[in-house]
């Protein structure tokens, strides 16, 4: 390991400062363009030691957990806390700009729609037992270590508040490594038990449930997707209609980045009589869309199908909404099946939604909303769609991973 002064550049896609050298870029967590910083190098990667000269853009992290200094280790949740927000806002701006260009897509993109302290209602804990003592945390950066969770300010209050009842819930179980996805939702906390090797035998189960029936706020309690005990359904809203989340079950990580990824895809699609949601998940699009179109909404995993068609049935003032459950990167909807409909839109995971892209650039379609959380993934499939005669009106980056370098996007597009 050698110690060496560098000069900050730029940051990397992952947050990370980045010093040109001659031996090559020097990835250095924690650091800003235009420092100059004392670091500990290993072949590409630094560790801060000292800042020569901070930048005018460093502001003083609002947690305990996080940075190199952390107290009780480094929280790997957070990695852009020390960056003034205008800043922070362009960075994750330029992440979209940068990787449109990588395309040769000159796109029209908006100002990042911000992320704000306590919103996120959904969070992946990591469980460790140590010394019989339950630790709940999030891992330290690049290792398996858990930093112990005092306070979070991305977290919503009703998570950190009820730290205590995931210990109560976690050592009932009786496991000594998993994970707990925690979603806060309209009738109390979904608890997610999940990597339990194994499972849980019966004594482990009803000590589970009987930690739950003492507890307030705990909607559900589930096991590697498997329920345990529910005292009450919990429920998600989407644009008045009510979903039961399944076990396990994915929902955007914030309501108010939800709320404004759903406004655009409503006001771009309009008056369209008929719409496609791809990749529709539990409905977070098809059921708000269903108040002023005909929705058809497919997804390939059957509890959130059934999830969503039993929110439509049951929801008053829908137009039809439709469900079928089909792998879209298997058997993508093709231009003859696409015709009867006036707008699609589709939010796919990471990986992106080529094959249904290239279907799409074939197609007669007259609008098209793209939803990603992945910006090389979705350049390439608006490049596909630009190519097929597609015109790009805009890209909104949207934050609600906050102090994270993901950005989601919504891109807007019409024949």
């Amino acid at each position: 390991m050698s110690t060496e002064t560098v000069s900050i550049a730029s940051l990397g896609a992952k947050g990370d400062g980045v010093a040109h050298t001659a031996e090559g870029p020097v990835f250095v967590p924690y650091t800003l363009p235009g420092e100059t910083v004392a670091i500990a190098r290993v072949r590409s990667q630094g560790m801060l030691i000292s800042l020569a000269r901070p930048s005018p853009d460093r502001v003083e992290p609002p947690c305990r957990h996080f940075g190199p200094d952390g107290v009780g280790g480094t929280c790997g949740g957070c990695v852009l806390q020390h960056m003034e927000k205008r800043a922070y806002n362009g960075f994750k701006r330029q992440i979209l700009v940068d990787a449109l260009k990588s395309q040769g897509i000159d796109g029209k993109v908006g100002e990042t729609i911000e992320a704000f302290p306590h919103q996120r209602r959904r969070m992946v804990l990591t469980v460790r037992r140590r010394d019989g003592q339950i630790v709940i945390g999030i891992n330290q950066a690049e290792t398996h270590h858990v930093v112990p969770l005092q306070e979070c300010p991305i977290a919503a209050d009703a998570i950190i508040s009820r730290l205590d009842a995931l210990k109560l819930i976690a050592k009932a179980s009786g496991c000594d490594a998993f994970r707990i996805v925690v979603t806060v939702t309209l009738t109390g906390l979904d608890v997610s038990l999940e990597g339990v090797q194994g499972g849980l035998k019966e004594p482990q189960r009803r000590a589970v449930t009987t930690a739950v029936l003492g507890l307030r706020d705990i909607a559900r309690v589930s096991i590697n997707g498997e329920i345990l005990i529910e005292p009450a359904a919990p429920m998600l809203d989407f644009g008045g209609a009510r979903v039961v989340l399944p076990p396990g079950g994915f929902t955007q990580a914030t309501r108010e980045a939800e709320e404004a990824m759903a406004a655009l895809a409503i006001a771009h699609i309009g008056k369209a009589k008929r719409v496609a949601d791809l990749f529709a998940g539990i409905g977070t699009f098809a059921l708000r869309l269903g108040r002023t179109s005909s929705v058809h909404a497919v997804e390939s995993e059957d509890k959130a199908v059934k999830a969503l068609d039993r929110a439509a049935r049951t929801t008053m003032g829908l137009k039809p909404v439709t469900t079928e459950r089909r792998d879209l990167f298997r058997r993508p909807l093709t231009p003859q099946e696409l015709k009867t409909y006036d707008a699609v839109i589709f939010d796919p995971p990471r990986a992106g939604a080529e094959a249904q892209c290239r279907e799409l650039s074939l197609s007669s379609v007259k609008r098209l909303v793209a939803v990603s959380c992945n910006p090389l993934t979705l350049a390439r499939d608006l490049s596909i769609l630009i190519k097929g005669g597609y015109r790009l009106t805009s890209v909104t980056p949207i934050d609600q991973f906050l102090w994270s370098s993901h950005v989601e996007a919504v891109a807007l597009l019409e024949r």
